[in-house]
């Protein structure tokens, strides 16, 4: 567990490293190896009434961007931003 966080949750092993986000009923699993992404949502699912929601597009008003190619994971505000600034902007116009 991240210290500064009781909602994300770090496992490393010699094979990888996970991620588990967790926020009210949603969870979020990143990682470096497939394999431990397919476990964990299997013991979950067997402890846990759930279903899998494929890959998310955003989290709490975050983008999230990929580059499979690239093996890159990136995130982005820029629609929650445009969001908040939209009443000044208008108000300006």
């Amino acid at each position: 567990m991240v210290l500064e966080d009781y909602c994300v949750y770090v496992k490393r092993t010699t094979r990888g490293i996970m991620f588990l986000t967790l926020y009210v009923d949603d969870i979020l699993l990143a990682r470096n190896n497939l394999k431990m992404i397919y476990a964990t949502k299997q013991w979950l699912s067997s402890v846990f009434e759930m279903k899998d929601m494929g890959e998310p597009r955003y989290v709490l008003c975050v983008e999230i961007v990929r580059n499979h190619p690239k093996k890159l994971l990136g995130m982005c505000q820029e629609a929650f931003i445009k969001r908040v600034l939209e009443p000044f902007i208008n108000a300006l116009k």
